[in-house]
């Protein structure tokens, strides 16, 4: 959907974090208000009629017990049917959240957010009001016909390759293992795959496994029933059910814990779960796909990865290639991205010069496409005028390109010092990817983050 159609509105007592949304939310949607005061939502409804809201749980002036989210939420749905609702919550009342879904909400973001679910959230609540019930009442055939790729293919051999192995699998449900490093287009290419599928008109979840808590990893999956633990007020689906004759997405599979692993095997092998607290089996048809930054045949070497799970997701193997594996691509993407944020930011005529594109070509873009992006989005910020040239661009050179720190030598060299130098040196290595540097030094990521602050890295 356009930019210029959607209208988000933003319901938050707080207002460091209205500004601090409206200025990430005015990146990506056309039109993004905001209010404090939640008594003012049936004027504001009536006067700016957003597409969707994005609406706090809770506020200062207590309405219903506590529940005042659930309670705007009614009257939303009451006013405006067809306007779409994003519940804003903290981790303490997730099932609030649950049960604000059970009672119209289209999604619900869980607090300290992270920008791009918060993006994702809003974007595929705004596509479902423009054009959600017009999707399913077509064929999947006419979806994918219909539907322009979001994925950038380019035009080097090793993108051709997976393309056209993405063709053949598109009429299968064959499970997929993507690898490659961060920044590389992982989730988008799992995206990419789903829309390809008979699938398409079907849930699409994704799941950073990296982002979610060990305690709380098996009740996101498989959810859990009313009792289970402290705070399970409420059944609660999980991601299983929520993607059932859809695409399941588990991105860092890597991060699974062992126990969890065989869980989600055994969920596989089946094709049934049971809720946390549960007894009932419950059925589930779902397309799996998963991604890695890591090397799960290492992994299973040290016994850190199940091989017979290895053995289950990896049916197809499709490694994207690093940036600089396909230089050919770079200038393209670069030129995509230039002309994107010109429009976003009101230079349409905007572009490279000549003389730029093999500086960015010969840079070494450890942080891949998301790199690039980054770097092309600050050039078009900062640029006086309309064309790119070298000096706009920031490309830094950093630790693993500058080759390794001269170690000195062991005499002169305590234990903290060692080890300061080891942590420094892989997370240069990973790229700052935390959870592949505490698997690579075979210490806990709470460890390894008690440990960069204690050296100040």
């Amino acid at each position: 959907m356009m930019k210029k159609e959607t209208n988000i509105l933003v319901v938050d007592d707080n207002v460091q974090v209205l500004k601090a949304v409206q200025m990430l939310l005015a990146l990506h949607f056309g039109k993004v208000s905001t209010l404090a005061d939640p008594n003012r939502i049936p004027y504001i409804l009536q006067a700016e009629k957003p597409d969707v809201v994005l609406l706090d749980m809770n506020f200062k002036a207590g309405i219903n017990n506590g529940n005042e989210g659930l309670f705007w939420l009614g009257e939303i749905k009451k006013r405006k049917p067809d306007t779409e609702v994003v519940l804003f919550t903290a981790y303490a009342d997730i099932d609030l959240a649950v049960r604000g879904m059970q009672e119209g909400a289209f999604d619900f973001v869980v607090k300290p957010f992270s920008n791009d679910k918060l993006i994702e959230s809003l974007q595929n609540a705004c596509q479902h009001i423009k054009g959600g019930s017009a999707v399913r009442k077509r064929s999947a055939t006419e979806e994918k016909e219909n539907r322009e790729s979001r994925f950038f293919w380019g035009e080097s051999p090793a993108m051709e390759r997976i393309r056209l192995m993405v063709d053949k699998l598109s009429s299968t449900d064959a499970t997929i293992l993507i690898t490659g490093e961060n920044g590389t287009g992982k989730g988008m290419l799992a995206s990419e795959i789903h829309w390809q599928s008979e699938r398409c008109g079907k849930p699409f979840v994704a799941v950073d496994m990296g982002a979610i808590s060990e305690s709380l990893c098996e009740s996101e999956l498989f959810g859990h029933v009313k009792g289970a633990f402290t705070d399970a007020r409420q059944d609660r689906a999980g991601k299983f059910e929520m993607a059932h004759s859809g695409t399941l997405f588990l991105d860092e599979i890597g991060n699974l814990s062992y126990a969890m692993q065989a869980k989600l095997l055994t969920a596989l092998q089946e094709k049934r779960i049971v809720r946390v607290g549960g007894n009932d089996p419950v059925n589930i048809d779902v397309r799996f796909i998963c991604a890695t930054n890591r090397h799960l045949r290492d992994m299973v070497a040290k016994g850190q990865f199940r091989e017979d799970l290895l053995y289950r997701v990896n049916t197809i193997d499709l490694r994207i290639p690093a940036l600089r594996e396909r230089t050919q691509d770079i200038a393209p993407l670069a030129t995509m991205f230039a002309e994107r944020y010109g429009m976003r930011y009101g230079k349409p005529a905007v572009r490279i010069a000549e003389n730029a594109l093999p500086l960015l070509e010969s840079y070494a873009w450890p942080g891949n496409i998301r790199e690039l992006e980054h770097v092309m989005e600050k050039a078009v910020i900062m640029a006086d005028g309309d064309v790119l040239g070298t000096d706009d661009f920031e490309l830094e050179r950093r630790p693993s390109e500058l080759g390794p720190e001269p170690l000195p030598g062991t005499e002169d060299m305590r234990i903290e010092d060692m080890e300061r130098l080891m942590i420094k040196r892989a997370i240069a290595k990973h790229g700052g990817n935390l959870s592949a540097v505490a698997g690579a030094l075979g210490i806990a990521r709470q460890t390894l983050y008690s440990k960069i602050k204690k050296y100040g890295l």
